[in-house]
Formats: structure tokens, C-alpha cells, sequence
């Protein structure tokens, strides 16, 4: 078992995160660009990112200890279970567009509160034109 300090991540991203991140593209996306990134995140490699540049990239706030997610994935980290990898899309330097987040941002808080320096596996995807 792990110590309360180590997190521990999966080898893949669990299956419903896939529609998870589709769920929160839908508000950025059309159908069909979704549709693309989905795909493409399935067979993206998984990368190794720390907790504190994810939250950089993405200029996301780091959500506090008691929010409910961020919560019960502290107690993940806590009992030694694995989390599931994140999903992401990656932004663009030179339009100032920030990389989404498309599924994982509680975990990566999680993560973040237990070491920000910790390596998060993550798919990450270009957008669509």
C-alpha cells in the first residue's frame, strides 16, 4: 500500500472518462470536432506532466481540499488506490489559448495538494481545425 504522500495513477484512463470529457468539450466544440478529439485521445501515448504545470497550462484555479471531487480523490490517494490518467487538450502558445482539461481536473487538485511536483500520466491531443 502506498504511503498518505504518493499517488498512484492507472495505466489507462477508465472507460467513462471518455464521455466525461466529451460531456465538458461539448460546451467548447461541435459534434463532429469532439468526435475527433475523443478518438484521438483513445490513441494518444500517455505523458508524464507535473501536478503544478497542468494547473498552469490549463490557467485553472486550484480547487480547495473540501470540494467534494478533490475530496473523495485525496481519500483515494490516501488508501493507496489508484487514480485514473487525465484526458487534455492541448493549447496554443501563440493565440494565448489555454490547454483544456477535458477530463481530471479534480484529480490533478488532488494531486496537486498531495505534491504539486507529482508526474500525472495524461493524454493529450491537439484541438481540431
Amino acid at each position: 500500500m502506498a504511503s498518505s504522500n504518493e499517488v498512484l495513477w492507472g495505466d489507462e484512463p477508465d472507460e467513462h472518462d471518455y464521455p466525461a470529457a466529451a460531456d465538458y468539450l461539448a460546451l467548447l466544440a461541435t459534434a463532429e470536432q469532439i468526435s475527433e478529439i475523443v478518438a484521438a485521445l483513445k490513441q494518444a501515448p500517455i505523458v508524464r506532466k507535473k501536478a503544478k504545470d497542468l494547473l498552469r497550462a490549463s490557467c485553472l484555479q486550484l480547487l480547495p481540499v473540501d470540494n467534494p471531487h478533490v475530496s473523495r480523490d485525496l481519500k483515494k490517494i490516501k488508501k493507496g488506490q489508484r487514480l485514473s490518467p487525465i484526458l487534455a487538450v492541448r493549447g496554443d502558445l501563440n493565440t494565448g489559448v489555454a490547454m483544456q482539461i477535458a477530463d481530471g481536473y479534480h484529480r490533478v487538485c488532488a494531486s496537486y495538494w498531495t505534491d504539486e511536483n507529482t508526474d500525472i500520466p495524461v493524454r493529450i491531443v491537439p484541438a481540431t481545425k
